[in-house]
């Protein structure tokens, strides 16, 4: 799967179940911190990519971002959120950055 093909399977994460509730704050923040820091991530990574690739990850980041607060609303947010995060990092691959001893 290319990393556009992974990055527009955003859209389709975030549509399917209804909205089930109001958000949680703290959650949506919580995922927003981890949006951004797989955003920082891209950055410090531009040179490597072309600037289509960048343009593409950066409008599907943008895109989850401003969703959030909707995906918080699902019954299913964790999942959904995590499926998206696990996507955007196929390509951002902070998840190898991360030094064990710091996940929780």
């Amino acid at each position: 799967m290319s990393a556009k093909d992974r990055l527009t399977s955003v859209d389709a994460a975030v549509k399917g179940r209804p909205l089930c509730g109001p958000s949680c704050h703290c959650l949506a923040e919580f995922f927003r911190e981890e949006f951004l820091k797989h955003h920082k991530c891209l950055e410090q990574q531009r040179e490597y990519y072309s600037d289509m690739a960048i343009a593409e990850a950066e409008d599907a980041l943008s895109r989850a971002i401003a969703q959030i607060d909707g995906l918080c609303q699902r019954d299913d947010a964790c999942e959904v959120i995590s499926r998206l995060l696990r996507q955007i990092d196929s390509v951002t691959k902070l998840s190898a950055w991360t030094e064990p001893e710091t996940l929780h």
